[in-house]
């Protein structure tokens, strides 16, 4: 699927004029990221051919993220898709699933995959991305070398455009509420609940945004259960996944 960069910008703006983010310092910390990943940039190849043409589950933080990884395991369907989890469900997955995700998204708020870099995480760049072997970067603003911009804000909806943009054939959300409740494993300090809440309703959005582009090149599904309907992902339940994988 291609998403061309003037459809992001619309978003883009909605979302720094809501929050009150800078471009400008957004910009500032990807050029950082940038000169921080030289010599130990990964391609977006590198996961282009690990993603490409198969089944990608999409894990968010969301407080349904436990049950969710106790039913796939049950149906033992995990390790038939590639896994691509928002930053602190990575402790779930290793904790309740016993399995190592792969693919991380974060944007170093939280446990510390794609490195994503924003104006406010400047110094998290600095202390952890030096400790990385490889990454992937990424940006909300203008890609430089080493830093590619994939679409998406918070790092759950853009977990699921990374699926996308590396040419995954279906998709499934786990852990992905949008309530008003909010997940243990998400970030580990929340300063505003209703900051929180906003966010997720933008990152909603930009799933059911995903959902229009995708076009049905990609099937996409939501085996959360619970929570807010994200328009364009259909429901499924963890049984029937199986026959997604077969």
């Amino acid at each position: 699927m291609k998403l061309d960069l003037n459809d992001w910008w619309p978003w883009y703006h909605r979302i720094a004029d809501t929050f009150g983010y800078s471009q400008a310092e957004d910009q500032a910390a990807a050029d950082l990221l940038s000169k921080l990943l030289e010599g130990k940039a990964l391609d977006p190849d590198v996961l282009m051919k690990k993603v490409a043409g198969h089944a990608v589950m999409v894990f968010g933080a969301g407080p349904s993220l436990e049950e969710n990884l106790r039913q796939v395991t049950r149906e033992g369907v995990l390790q038939r898709f590639m896994t691509v989890v928002a930053d602190g469900a990575t402790t779930a997955l290793l904790h309740v699933a016993e399995t190592v995700p792969d693919v991380i998204v974060s944007d170093l708020d939280g446990v510390i995959g794609e490195i994503h870099a924003h104006g406010d995480n400047v110094e998290q760049l600095k202390r952890y991305v030096p400790e990385f072997p490889a990454a992937v970067g990424s940006t909300q603003v203008e890609p430089r070398p080493n830093v590619h911009n994939f679409f998406g804000f918070t790092d759950g909806d853009r977990a699921a455009f990374l699926a996308a943009a590396m040419g995954a054939k279906l998709i499934v959300l786990a852990g992905m509420d949008f309530g008003l409740e909010v997940g243990k494993y998400s970030k580990l300090k929340v300063k505003s609940l209703a900051v929180k809440q906003q966010k997720l309703r933008i990152s909603r959005e930009l799933l059911e945004w995903l959902a229009q582009k995708a076009g049905g090149e990609i099937a996409l599904y939501n085996v959360t259960g619970k929570g807010e309907k994200i328009d364009g992902f259909k429901d499924i339940q963890p049984k029937d996944l199986k026959s997604l994988v077969e």
